[in-house]
């Protein structure tokens, strides 16, 4: 049994991705594409072109063309769409990866895209430069803003057209952002620019909601941020916000001072709005809609804030494979603690873990879908892609849901191991070898326990050889990843429960987890 969109399906245009945004966007002159929600420094969106153009150009002479990778590796800045769209322009790919992340993590992700050039802030250069020199590749290092000693963004510009270049929507990359997906190692995920043309159709093509300003407080190089605000938004012809980094009162005083009629954000997010006394202190004359992905919100914390705030809460559930969006509430048909309809053109399937079948509806089963937005797979691995898109083209999500008489899903549960921090993915696999590492650790398994600021956090159960503490098994880990994948909690035990064939029982772990 197959559950199909309610709505009409969507044609989608054998454009690429910089056609699909900048020839449907239709400012009104002096119009400003982007806002630095700080300092309120601005760009227009005829600076914001005239600078993409240059800068591609600057690409072009050092030698970046199709199929080349460029990483950026950045907070939200008003410059992030510059580099991003003059290196989608040339055909060439973006890498774009967590601003926080160790060198150590962003060495594989260049090393394995095969990155010739990055793109970072001052503050991060020097993790940069150890990140360039652990991945043994010869990558160029610019700066977005001015940083003594690093050739910048600017200087990168040349007055001139960039060259033509002639690309393949279904078959040519466009951006490579890396997840763990349903399991494992951080995988990237080739995205074309097919896919993200469809999303944005997909979107365009439900949502009502005039965006005059959108709030960039979701990190751009996440896939929501990236296609919902960036693309999406860039395409309305909206005003984009950036906040370099999530704090509570600036973001509020944000959302008071800008035209913000829907804005983006997260669980951990809407926590704040429900609880936090400083909410009492703003005003929020534009704000209609809070709009909450990346981990399911429940109906009392969803009821909570609409009341508190008097919008009304909407969710969309997807992930990075599916670029990303796969379901969404449309404004007006908003139902509590779901994540929504499918969008247009996409089916799924709810199917029983245990039996390979369907289910009915109302009755729990794995999400697969399927559609135009679904990736071409995960770099350099055939065996992941396989595990993850059947032959039929269906996107095995790894997530349990349930889903109504009406089409609307909800997340309950994951199948996949993966552990949700503020939204982020934490793959406990990658834990798990660094820990094992350590020369006092015999065995660990690493899983979630709930949190009420981030939704959920690593625990590491650990079978110690000698005497360790808990402390010692935290500090071990915390410089050797981003800390929101560090270790908050941590258990001795005699023995990790496994399988016959040697797998951790995860689940074995976290259902003690939740009984004691």
């Amino acid at each position: 049994m197959a559950y199909r969109s309610p709505y009409p399906d969507i044609t989608v245009p054998n454009i690429d991705l910089f056609e699909q945004v900048f020839s449907h966007a239709h400012p009104r002159p002096g119009a400003i594409a982007m806002a630095d929600g700080l300092t309120g420094r601005t760009i227009s969106y005829e600076s914001l072109l005239e600078q993409i153009r240059q800068t591609a150009a600057g690409l072009a002479a050092r030698g970046i063309g199709k199929g080349d990778v460029v990483s950026l590796w950045s907070p939200n800045v008003p410059e992030w769409p510059v580099v991003f769209f003059a290196v989608v322009k040339l055909g060439a790919i973006v890498h774009a990866s967590n601003p926080v992340s160790t060198p150590e993590e962003l060495s594989f992700q260049l090393k394995d895209g095969d990155a010739k050039m990055l793109f970072t802030v001052s503050a991060l250069v020097d993790k940069a430069k150890a990140a360039i020199q652990e991945s043994g590749k010869t990558i160029e290092l610019f700066t977005i803003d001015e940083t003594p000693g690093v050739p910048t963004l600017a200087s990168l510009a040349i007055d001139q057209d960039p060259p033509a270049v002639t690309i393949d929507p279904a078959n040519d990359l466009c951006v490579l952002p890396y997840s763990s997906g349903t399991t494992g190692l951080p995988k990237g995920v080739m995205l074309t620019h097919r896919n993200l043309v469809a999303q944005l159709h997909q979107i365009d093509s439900i949502e009502s909601v005039e965006t005059p300003a959108l709030l960039g407080v979701l990190p751009f190089f996440h896939i929501y941020g990236m296609v919902i605000l960036v693309m999406h938004g860039l395409m309305r012809g909206s005003t984009i916000v950036t906040m370099p980094k999530f704090e509570f009162e600036p973001f509020l005083k944000v959302l008071q001072d800008w035209p913000i009629v829907t804005a983006h954000i997260v669980p951990p997010i809407v926590v704040g709005l429900g609880k936090h006394p400083a909410v009492d202190n703003y005003k929020f004359p534009h704000l209609r809609f809070l709009f909450s992905g990346a981990a399911p919100l429940g109906p009392e914390l969803t009821d909570a804030v609409e009341k508190r705030l008097n919008v009304k809460i909407r969710q969309g559930y997807g992930m990075t494979e599916a670029s990303p969006a796969t379901h969404y509430t449309v404004a007006g048909f908003e139902r509590s603690g779901t994540a929504g309809r499918l969008m247009p053109s996409i089916e799924m399937r709810m199917i029983s873990p245990e039996t390979g079948k369907d289910v009915p509806s109302g009755e729990p089963g794995e999400v697969w879908v399927r559609g135009p937005n679904v990736m071409k797979g995960y770099l350099n691995n055939p065996e992941a892609t396989a595990r993850t898109v059947d032959a039929d083209g269906w996107l095995h999500t790894g997530d349990i849901g349930i889903a109504d008489d009406d089409g609307y899903l909800t997340v309950v549960d994951r199948l996949k191991e993966l552990i949700k921090v503020k939204g982020f993915q934490v793959a406990p696999a990658e834990l798990e070898s660094l820990l094992l590492k350590h020369p006092q650790i015999a065995d660990v398994a690493v899983i979630p326990v709930a949190d009420e600021h981030s939704g959920e956090v690593p625990k590491a159960i650990v079978v110690k050889r000698d005497s360790l503490t808990a402390e010692d098994v935290i500090a071990y880990l915390k410089p050797k990843v981003a800390h929101y994948k560090c270790v908050k909690h941590v258990a001795f035990v005699d023995a990790i429960p496994k399988s016959p064939s040697g797998k951790i029982l995860r689940r074995v772990l976290v259902e003690r987890e939740r009984t004691s």
